[in-house]
């Protein structure tokens, strides 16, 4: 399994030769978002959202990896998360109320029951949603056989580990403490 710095160093040499391109999308980009105002780096960040790098390694035959960048509104009952791109680009989108859940992805809507049938039928892994939450939070909530490691909450970084019940699944977050 790779690395992200052995991700990085690959994306940057296949950038290597595309150097006009990136720079004219870096304009584009510029140019859209002219009109956006930009928080100084020490801002507070709304206390109901986050945003990172996330990591879910589920151990499944074959094994499973999701990589993506992040952004978590909202609580365990009603809230939103955005799976980005490298670029930024939103490639999946969850939104949730009690009792109902969406996921948006190539253009396409599938509906839920909730939160939690959203997460497990489409990773594979029942990573619960409320927990998640609350690891964020700093509080160290141990759910469906999932145990939080916050020991680094203060840096930005947690993880949490599930080996029971199958399949035995990994989770890492790099957030914005």
């Amino acid at each position: 399994m790779p690395n992200s710095e052995s991700l990085v160093l690959k994306a940057a040499s296949f950038m290597t030769g595309r150097l006009a391109s990136a720079a004219w999308l870096l304009t584009a980009a510029l140019l859209a978002s002219g009109c956006a105002q930009l928080l100084p780096p020490d801002a507070p960040r709304a206390a109901d959202t986050w945003s990172g790098r996330l990591s879910l390694q589920v151990k499944t035959d074959p094994p499973q990896s999701f990589y993506a960048g992040f952004e978590l509104r909202g609580n365990a009952s009603q809230g939103e998360l955005n799976l980005n791109s490298p670029l930024g680009n939103t490639v999946v989108a969850a939104r949730w109320t009690p009792g109902h859940a969406s996921l948006i992805s190539g253009g396409q809507t599938q509906q839920f029951a909730s939160v939690d049938e959203l997460v497990a039928r489409t990773t594979g892994s029942a990573v619960p949603v409320a927990g998640l939450f609350d690891w964020l939070a700093g509080k160290n909530t141990a759910l469906n056989g999932w145990v939080a490691d916050l020991s680094q909450h203060a840096e930005g970084r947690i993880s949490a580990q599930r080996s029971t019940p199958a399949p035995a699944s990994e989770l890492r977050l790099v957030f914005t403490p």
